[in-house]
């Protein structure tokens, strides 16, 4: 299926991609488009590559020591260190917080799995969710990221509003939101769910066109319905004297969680600017891959949707 990914401008295909059609889509030039047995070596290459991290295809996968969750039939799942190389393989920063991730077959959708270790987060903004202010608050950051990406020498992003407004299921414990972000290139959604447990915070992300969005809703909700933090580690296991994060749900949406724990994570290596908006980033980098969406199709085809 066709589908974005979180990527940076270093090694988008790890010398996988092939220097003619780079300069193609960076260039418009009039060279030629590789051949189809050239495409389809590639192809192969690039998969076998990911198939060699180690993925399990029935029953559950374990998250660390902090929870597990059923694999889907027709997905499969890989561990810390496997989601680690992947999200490598595309060119992406990684970090230590990175417990597992959920795909199907070949280049389908991801769905992450990292956990914020900043203790017991309060529920008690549950019926103050601001839709309105975290927007705006979000504008900001966004616009603080172009500055960065501007100097980068990539396009400006936009965000566009909400796909799912932030809301908090009080009966599982679930914060969760969608964000649509644009470019030249077209448009994404960035769906996030956050699973609040009693030391942490699990963080769980889709990104997917708003065209797939529709078609992934039931496959990422089951998965969802599929975790289950370990004896010991669920939210309402909490109990007096454990450690209680700085902030609630609203700073879970804006992207304070990283800056209130002091934790910078995957993107402080990418220098002050980003350091300081911490993980909310993800919403202003997270649709670089629109930028070279058309070359995946060409080097892979369509996929199949799910």
């Amino acid at each position: 299926m066709s589908n974005l990914r979180i990527l940076t401008l270093a090694g988008l295909l790890v010398g996988l991609m092939i220097p003619s059609v780079l300069a193609q889509e960076a260039a418009a030039t009039a060279e030629s488009a590789p051949s189809p047995e050239e495409q389809e070596a590639q192809r192969k290459a690039f998969l076998d590559k990911i198939e060699s991290f180690g993925w399990k295809r029935e029953g559950k996968g374990q998250l660390g020591s902090m929870a597990e969750v059923q694999i889907p039939k027709d997905w499969r799942f890989t561990d810390g260190n496997g989601t680690r190389e992947l999200l490598k393989l595309y060119g992406n920063l990684v970090g230590d917080t990175e417990l597992g991730m959920l795909t199907t077959e070949g280049e389908g959708p991801w769905v992450i799995f990292e956990f914020e270790d900043s203790g017991y987060v309060k529920d008690d903004e549950k019926d103050q969710l601001n839709a309105d202010e975290m927007l705006a608050t979000l504008r900001e950051i966004q616009d603080a990221g172009n500055e960065r990406r501007r100097e980068m020498g990539l396009g400006e992003l936009q965000l566009l509003g909400w796909a799912v407004a932030p809301r908090f299921n009080d009966q599982t414990k679930n914060l969760e939101w969608a964000i649509r972000v644009g470019s030249a290139n077209g448009e994404s959604i960035n769906y996030s769910t956050r699973l609040l447990g009693r030391h942490g915070v699990m963080k769980v992300d889709l990104v997917c066109t708003p065209e797939e969005l529709t078609a992934l809703m039931t496959p990422y909700q089951s998965i969802i319905s599929g975790y289950q933090y370990l004896t010991g580690n669920s939210y309402a296991e909490f109990r007096e004297g454990d450690k209680v994060a700085k902030y609630g749900l609203t700073a879970l949406v804006a992207g304070g969680a990283a800056v209130a724990a002091g934790k910078m994570g995957l993107f402080a290596k990418l220098g002050g600017i980003f350091a300081k908006m911490g993980k909310a980033v993800i919403l202003v980098v997270v649709a670089v891959g629109a930028a070279i969406k058309g070359l995946f199709g060409k080097l892979f085809g369509k996929r199949e949707q799910i």
